[in-house]
């Protein structure tokens, strides 16, 4: 047996190793590589969230969850095992786990976008839209220029039928970004249905078409008609 600052250097180079294979897909090989560099330093927290990432790319979820828990059992403030673990029992469709862990990860790291992405898809998922609402506003407050979280929220509102929500929040994200081609069209989408109001949400949907987005001319040529004046 060597020394622990022996065990320690040689769990890193296993790591380090392990970190090659994963990225040639050779799951099984950095799984072997994982668990040499955790027997050499048990206290290696990120050993155990990589070798659950390779048992996922594997499909077993469940071991991945196993090692997600002991890298946050290491290390209680690691923001990438919760994500990760979240991941994970959404693919085994423990979805109301999920967005436990996808919350927590968001807690430990505001800015940690690909847990906002993940908690939105999965409260999605199971239309949890007042959750999700309450989501995209914990973004804003955080970062008030956020014009992806207002058209998301706007969307989010679409869906329970709070247009006049929508609208106020698409116009922000217009506010924020002029060439948000989104959200024009939704907002001239949500106009018609609220308001039946052909002209304004003619108005909305043109500038999406001019923007890009050329589906709007089908739904202008759909919904709107000929507008004189």
């Amino acid at each position: 047996m060597g020394t622990n600052k022996e065990n320690n250097k040689k769990a890193e180079e296993y790591f380090e190793r392990a970190g090659k294979k994963f990225d040639l897909k050779d799951f099984k090989g950095a799984i072997v590589d994982y668990t040499n560099a955790i027997e050499l330093n048990p206290e290696l927290s990120e050993a155990y969230n990589n070798r659950g990432l390779a048992k996922a790319g594997l499909d077993d979820f469940t071991g991945a969850i196993e090692d997600y828990t002991r890298a946050i059992g290491l290390d209680p403030r690691l923001a990438t095992a919760y994500n990760n673990r979240g991941l994970a029992k959404a693919s085994l469709q423990g979805y109301e786990g999920a967005i436990s862990d996808f919350s927590r990860a968001i807690e430990l790291n505001p800015d940690y976008t690909n847990a906002q992405v993940n908690l939105g898809a999965t409260r999605g998922r199971l239309k949890d839209y007042t959750g999700l609402i309450a989501d995209f506003t914990k973004i804003i407050e955080a970062n008030p220029n956020d014009a992806c979280a207002y058209y998301n929220r706007g969307l989010t509102k679409s869906h329970l039928d709070d247009y006049e929500g929508a609208i106020f929040d698409f116009s922000k994200a217009i506010d924020l970004d002029s060439r948000y081609a989104a959200a024009y069209f939704n907002r001239g989408a949500a106009k018609l249905i609220m308001w039946g109001d052909k002209e304004c949400g003619r108005n909305d949907l043109t500038k999406a078409g001019e923007l890009g987005l050329l589906d709007a001319y089908e739904v202008i040529k759909k919904y709107c008609g000929k507008i004189s004046g």
